[in-house]
C-alpha cells in the first residue's frame, strides 16, 4: 500500500517528530500479549470509534500488511454499532472500502 504524501512530507518536514512518533508506536505494539493481527483490528475499532477518518485508511493498509481479511475489517467496523450509532458505523465501513477500492 502507498504511503500517502500528507504523511511523507510530514516526515520529511520534521524527521525527529516522525522518528519520536513511529518509536512510540512500537513500543505500544511490543508493551503487550496481542499478536500482530489483533492488534491491526483494535486499532481499527479504535479509529472508528473516534470517527477518524485519515486513521481508519491508515490501518486498514497496516492491517492489510498483517494479513487481515477486508471480511475481518468489515466485521471489527460492524461489532461497533451498539456503541456509536448506524450512522458513524456506515461511515468507517466506506472507509474501509475506500482503500479496497482504490488499489
Amino acid at each position: 500500500m502507498a504511503i500517502p504524501k500528507k504523511f511523507k512530507k510530514f516526515v520529511e518536514d520534521f524527521p525527529d517528530v516522525a522518528k519520536s512518533y513511529e518509536e512510540m508506536g512500537n513500543a505500544a505494539h511490543k508493551a503487550g500479549p496481542l499478536d500482530e493481527k489483533t492488534r491491526a483490528l483494535v486499532k481499527i475499532a479504535i479509529s472508528t470509534g473516534a470517527r477518524l477518518e485519515g486513521a481508519v485508511h491508515s490501518h486498514v493498509r497496516k492491517a492489510i500488511n498483517a494479513g487481515v481479511t477486508k471480511e475481518e475489517m468489515r466485521h471489527a467496523v460492524l461489532l461497533s454499532l451498539p456503541t456509536i450509532g448506524l450512522p458513524s458505523m456506515m461511515a468507517a465501513l466506506g472507509w474501509v472500502d475506500d482503500i479496497f477500492d482504490n488499489n
